[in-house]
């Protein structure tokens, strides 16, 4: 790996730059695994990343990293955190969880009430899902805004998404709720607040 000093950060138009090289090596990487992923262009790439939707990652001499982006569904109830990937060089590198940290964040802080979604069938990104609190759900759960699932037909499993009737496929569906969220975190308080209670009776 290039020892350069790397900036995971959000992407500006300035980056519109990398957009071919980005969907050459997703639709590589894809095809590399023998993995179904749903097709991004030049266009859409730049779409995201001039509307502030987009994470990038760079080197300090200009070199592309890494990429990701979110995208908004059903009135933006649903976010989806989609796209990431890294240049092959960098990989294994931790840069990717950065990128995954950072595309969460920006989610969160665009639009704190909605439900946050990914598909995947990497376990990498299984794993990072899990560790920002994400679990696992049916597609029934996620976004039902049939533009998102026009995304899947460019990728090679989209006849067993068919055959299933869009309710599974080989992909895994991710969902973190921060109604969910803000449950656990009642719970973990008021189990702390009852632990307090009895040490004060037992005084």
């Amino acid at each position: 790996m290039n020892n350069s000093i790397i900036f995971v950060r959000i992407a500006t138009s300035a980056d519109a730059k990398y957009a071919d090289e980005i969907v050459a090596e997703t639709q590589s990487s894809a095809l590399l695994r023998g993995s179904g992923i749903s097709k991004r262009t030049p266009a859409s790439v730049v779409e995201k990343i001039n509307a502030g939707k987009a994470v990038i990652a760079v080197t300090a001499a200009g070199e592309w990293v890494g990429f990701s982006y979110l995208e908004g569904w059903q009135k933006n109830a649903f976010i989806s955190n989609s796209g990431l990937i890294v240049a092959p060089k960098f990989r294994n590198s931790g840069v990717a969880k950065s990128i995954k940290n950072r595309i969460f964040s920006l989610s969160r802080r665009l639009y704190p009430e909605a439900k946050i979604f990914s598909i995947t069938s990497g376990a990498a990104i299984m794993k990072m899902n899990s560790q920002l609190g994400f679990e696992p759900v049916t597609f029934a759960q996620i976004t039902q805004d049939t533009a998102f699932w026009e995304g899947c037909k460019s990728c090679v499993n989209y006849t067993i998404l068919e055959s299933k009737n869009k309710s599974n496929c080989l992909c895994t569906a991710m969902l973190f709720s921060p109604a969910h969220i803000d449950q656990i975190i009642a719970s973990a308080e008021n189990t702390l607040k009852l632990k307090k209670d009895l040490n004060l009776k037992s005084i």
